[in-house]
Formats: C-alpha cells, structure tokens, sequence
C-alpha cells in the first residue's frame, strides 16, 4: 500500500510462513504496506484471509513455529527481522504497542490494574514506582474512565468490557509510541462504547503523532477512522487505495461483494435482501492456481483468471493515483453487473398475537452482610434489571431489541426461557402467563415453543457429541417426531433448511467453521417448531459475508414457518434491516418503542438519536451528526429518581428529568417516547442520518 519517502513503517514484498507437521502453511504472500507518522491505514477482509498476521509480523510473534520467508519489514529505518530478542522486546511496548479484540487477553486476571499500567514505564523508560503510578493515573484520566484510583485498585474482572478495552488503550499509548496496531479494537462493544473509543483512539494518536494500523471486518469503521484501505482475501491484498476512491468505485468483485453483504440504511429485507459471498475462504495451503478469488466469482473466466500469478494494477481514477487492484478482468466488467442483486419478496403478513408482556419486572436481590449494612438496615438491596417493560409481538413479526450492555435485554430473554422468573407484571406466551414460571415446570410443548440462538454457538454445541445427534435429540425431546427414522428425516431436512451439507450431520462441533456452528444453533432452534425464537445477538462476531449469510437465513426461515422472532443486537443497522418493531431499552426500562420506521426517523427519543448517530455506516453518501455520549450507565442498584437517561442526556431538560419518571408521549399508534421533551419539540430535531438521493445507484454501497 503506497505512502510516502519518509515513511515510519515500510513493508516490502511480505511473506509469511507456518511450519506444521503436514508442511509449509502460507498465510501472506506479497504484502507491502507503507505508513507515515499520524496516518491512518486500515486492514478488511474475512477471517483467516491473513490481516491479524500482518500485525503479528510487525511485532514478531509468530510463535515458535511462523517465520518471515520473503520480503522486509522496516521500522524508523531499521530492518525488524534482523533485531535481536532483546532489542524487540526494548521496542514492543515503547515505540510499537498492539490493542487486541479481546482485552482478557492483555491483561493479567491475577494483578490489579495499577500494577499492570506501572509496568510498562517503569521496564521501557526505567521511571520509580511513584512516577508511573501517576503517569498510569493520568492516562485513565485520558481515555475517559471515571473513578481512576478506584481502577487502579481494581482487578480486570471488577471492570465492564468497555472499561477493560479502555484501560487496554491506556497501556498500549502509556509510553506514546510511534506506532499502534488495532486488532479488531472494538468487535465486541456497544455502539455507543464504540463510538467513544474510536474517537478516543484519533484524539489521542493526534495528542502524541502515533500511527495507526486498523485491523477490522467493520467496513463502517473503516470509513470513519482510515485515511487509506488495504481489501486482503487468502493471504494477498486484492485491492488498496484511499477511503474515497475504495468506497466510490470499488474495482475488484471481492470488494464489491463485501459492500453487498452490509445493511446499509436504504436496505430493505423485502425488496433487496443481501446477498452474501457464494463458497469459503480457501485454506492456505489449497489455493487454487491464479486468481485465489475464482472460485468464489462470478467473473471467473477459465485460462485467463487461472493462468499464473495475478499482480497487482493501477486503477485510472482521477482522486487516487496509487488505487491498485489485484484483477485480471476488472476492466471488462461492467460496474452495474457487479452489484449482486437478489429477487425481492413478498412482506410477511403478521398473525395473531403471540407475545404479550404487560408490566414485568424483574429485581434480583444481592444480600450485604457487613456489620454497618446491618447496623442501618439496608442489609438487603435490589438489582433492577427490568423495570416494568410492556410491549407486545404477532405471529410472523420481528421484534428487535436495542440497548447497551447493562439494559436488561438478556435478562428479558432469561425470563421468557425461564431460565428466571419476573418479580412483577405477566409474560403472556399465546395466552398464557409464563412468566412466574421456571423451565422445570414448563410442559415439553411450552419448552419447545420458545427456543433460542445464541450469540456463541460454542457456548451451547455439546464438543463430543455430532450435530446430528445434537438436532435430533431436540426433535425427540419436544415431541416433534417418535419413531427413529422420521426423527432422521426431520434432522436431514432442518440441515437442508439452514444450507449445510446432510454429511454434516456426522461431524463435530469443532470441524465447523463460526458460520456454520451458527447454522446448526439456528436449524436446532428451529427443530421444535417453536412459536417464538430469541436470537441474541446471533451475528455479532461474525464476518459480514458470513453475517450476511445467517440474516437472510434467519429471515427465509421465519417467512416459511411464521415464526415470530425477538432480535436482541447493539447493532443498529442489522435491526433497521431484519425489524418490523423496534423496542429500545436503558437501564431496564423501555425509552421507545414503535414501527422500524418510526423509530429510525424523527421524533427520536434522545437515547435514540445518539443510538443512530453512533453506528458506523460503510456509505460515505450518508451524512451522520455526531453525538457522543459522556460517562457510564448508572448503577442498577441505584437507579436515578427520574429518568434513568437523565446523567447523560444530550437534551436534559434540568431538574425535571433528574426528580420525575418521564411521561409515556403517544406519537402515533404503538409508538411511543417515554420522555419529558414535549413531542412538538422533539419533532424538530433533524433526522441523524440521512442519505442522498441517488445514494441506493452507486456502485459502492
């Protein structure tokens, strides 16, 4: 990827190597990557397509078995392969430092949180413990978190995710490197948590002049956080140029049809569903001769896309000189062919009520047992984690659930599965009120009649058992089928039904790619014919190819089985796609609720709109006014008096909002705001997001 003569990192002909006992595994081959102090650059691409290895290149961690077999790696001028264990350890940590996806795995769980941030100044730059201590303090103070001695104090577990990704920052910028590499930064964070760290990380590299690598399947964040792009697919960068020319005119069909998999918000499940990439990434070592992408593209021409080695060309475009593309027949392909398009269909029409909940609350109580609880009485307090939700659902209608983490939306689904039981108000499932009742007093038929999906399917896939078994043991249990073979038979066909291969049913949970674990959580959910599915945050940690996959999935098997589906997401643009309603939670109460179209367009509720405005969108065609929002959920033990949204509104009113619950505003039919703003004022706040008018025939979205 091009750059400048006085570049900071220089990255030439790259490749890089696993050495097993089957042979030579080639995981990159022909990087180049040139990168300039404050610049910077992102890396997209599926899982395994070589993007995590480029970075732990750059820090030379390949483990004891991954060697550099080809190309350099230059850093401020000095060749990174020829540095002895003693200088990269002096350089890891000080001028080159590394944010993981998952912060568990930076930090130590046996060490509080001050110990782990003093040990970096005090190894690289050998300052006295009092010294670093303060440097550690002030950088929590940098990267927003409240209450910096009360964390310095504190054990990694003690922290939210969030807080952990966040002091995972403050360790990384504590010696201000030259140069941060971002592996997957904020994969797993709310929006809104996402929204501030990004932000956070671009003031901060601005603050000290660092550099920066993002690595990253998110597409929007790469439009809102990168000055360039490198498109990587098995091993190879397959596209590169600025954020504009990427966006605007995309070249390769790999690209393009990353752009197909995303909702963006002119997307309709209706009238133009996603399309997801046909085939798999291929494994390194079964590439197929020319073109790694042919077997995957629907412009593959035989002899020509196979022939050899495919390099890279220069794109004529008139606003990026140094835009290449690693395409044999990019110039033949006419734009609009490449924009995959899938036949609309017909909306589903809703049935009868299915779900009804009127009121329910769910506290749970946590028991202090010192002696000054004791003394003053307040042995005994509450955690409300539901607070008086009411909201309804029809037969064949989804219903999607939004909110930070910490807003009760789990605990919603616990109760619905009975996993727990509300304190208060009623759970109505076809009539029947179930919320009182625990899973081991609910009939086979009840059981079978709510299922879930889950966001981990490692989490629920038995390891020793086949995925046969596993969806057959389902069928049995809730009575669908008896008799053995036509318990097979149904298996077989809930395989063919979530697109997996009937020899599958032989397999085990761990020869199973991520998406296809997934695929069997959704044909066993599916199994017991069930009124209603919970999918909680299904496709969060998915790939968008594979992603775009699962929703189609979900929303072709809900069409044909009339099933109604609760969908529990932080992600905004999936719910605009797949939700006809949308119910929007904080801190345990319900802040609006309505039609996706309602919802999703003004009047907002203030919660809403800075929802919106935090989802990064992969549309530079979208226009986006930016709110971020200040300081952390409070407390569920101590909820505010008033409006829960109150400590961190953008439109606080004043005394108002802090002293009195807010009023439930009727906008229309089945919307409704819960907030004090007087809906005539709230119907003048702009739209959030807006879109151009000729946004939905550009090639790039």
């Amino acid at each position: 990827m091009s750059g400048n003569d006085t570049a900071l990192l220089e990255i030439k002909g790259l490749c890089v190597s696993y050495f097993t006992r089957a042979g030579e595994i080639p995981a990159v081959e022909d990087f180049s990557l040139s990168l300039k102090a404050g610049e910077s650059v992102g890396l997209v691409g599926e899982s395994g397509c070589g993007k995590s290895t480029v970075a732990l290149a750059i820090m030379r961690y390949m483990g004891t078995n991954g060697d550099i077999v080809g190309g350099s790696v230059w850093f401020k001028g000095r060749d990174l392969a020829t540095m002895s264990p003693d200088e990269l350890r002096r350089l890891r940590g000080s001028e080159i430092a590394m944010i993981y996806q998952e912060p568990m795995a930076a930090l130590n769980p046996s060490l509080t949180i001050g110990s782990q941030l003093m040990e970096v100044p005090m190894v690289h730059e050998n300052v006295s413990a009092a010294e670093a201590r303060s440097r550690a303090r002030k950088m929590l103070d940098d990267v927003h978190l409240p209450d910096p001695d009360r964390i310095l104090n504190s054990y990694p577990h003690q922290l939210s995710g969030g807080q952990q990704q966040r002091v995972v920052i403050a360790m990384a910028l504590l010696s201000k490197p030259a140069l941060l590499l971002l592996d997957e930064p904020t994969t797993a964070l709310d929006v809104t948590v996402e929204a501030g760290i990004v932000t956070l990380i671009a003031e901060l590299s601005r603050k000290f002049g660092s550099a920066l690598l993002y690595i990253s399947h998110n597409l929007g964040l790469m439009l809102e956080v990168c000055d360039r792009i490198g498109v990587m697919y098995s091993g190879e960068v397959i596209e590169e140029g600025t954020i504009d020319s990427i966006f605007t005119w995309p070249k390769h069909p790999y690209t393009h049809g990353l752009f197909g998999c995303i909702p963006l918000p002119h997307a309709d499940k209706n009238a133009r569903p996603l399309v997801a990439i046909q085939g798999q990434l291929p494994l390194p070592h079964e590439r197929p001769p020319g073109c790694n992408f042919g077997p995957r593209c629907g412009f593959f021409e035989s002899g020509l896309c196979d022939g050899g080695d495919i390099g890279v060309e220069f794109v004529d475009t008139d606003n990026d000189p140094h835009h290449r593309v690693r395409c044999v027949r990019w110039r033949d392909i006419d734009p609009d062919q490449l924009i995959a398009k899938a036949d609309g269909k017909e909306a589903v029409e809703f049935g009868e009520r299915v779900l009804e909940v009127v009121g329910m609350q769910k506290y749970y109580e946590v028991h202090d047992r010192s002696i000054g609880a004791l003394i003053s009485g307040e042995g005994i307090r509450y955690v409300k984690a539901n607070e008086t939700l009411s909201f309804s659902a029809r037969r064949g209608e989804t219903v999607g659930i939004v909110g930070e983490s910490g807003c009760g939306k789990s605990t919603f689904a616990k109760v619905l599965m009975g996993l727990e039981c509300c304190t208060e108000g009623e759970v109505r499932l076809n009539g029947k009120d179930i919320g009182d009742m625990p899973v081991r007093e609910r009939s086979a038929k009840q059981l079978g009649s709510v299922q879930m999906v889950f966001q981990n399917p490692n989490d629920t896939l038995n390891p020793s058992h086949t995925i046969g078994g596993q969806i057959s043991r389902v069928i049995k249990k809730f009575g669908v089928e008896t008799e053995k073979h036509k318990i097979q038979d149904r298996m077989l066909r809930l395989l063919d039904l979530v697109k997996l291969p009937r020899d599958f049913a032989l397999r085990r949970p761990r020869q199973l790619s991520g998406g296809q674990k997934q695929r069997v959580g959704i044909a066993r959910a599916f199994a017991g014919n069930p009124s209603m599915v919970i999918a909680d945050e299904p496709i969060s940690a998915l790939d968008v190819s594979v992603a775009a996959a699962v929703t189609e999935l979900l929303v072709d098997i809900q069409r044909e089985h009339k099933t109604t589906l609760l969908f529990i997401s932080h992600d905004l643009s999936a719910v605009r796609y797949l939700a006809d309603r949308v119910v929007v939670m904080y801190l345990g109460r319900i802040m609006e609720r309505g039609t996706t179209e309602e919802v999703f367009s003004p009047p907002y509720h203030p919660y809403t709109e800075a929802l919106l405005s935090a989802v990064p969108i992969a549309d530079p065609a979208v226009e986006k006014r930016r709110i971020v929002l200040e300081g952390n959920i409070p407390s569920a033990f101590e909820t505010p008096r008033g409006c829960p949204f109150a400590t961190r509104c953008q439109r606080r009113l004043g005394d108002i909002c802090d002293n009195e619950p807010p009023p439930q505003r009727e906008n229309r039919e089945r919307h409704v705001i819960a907030c004090h703003i007087p809906l005539d004022e709230l119907r003048g706040v702009g739209p959030v997001i807006s879109v151009a008018s000729d946004a939905s025939d550009q090639v790039g979205v």
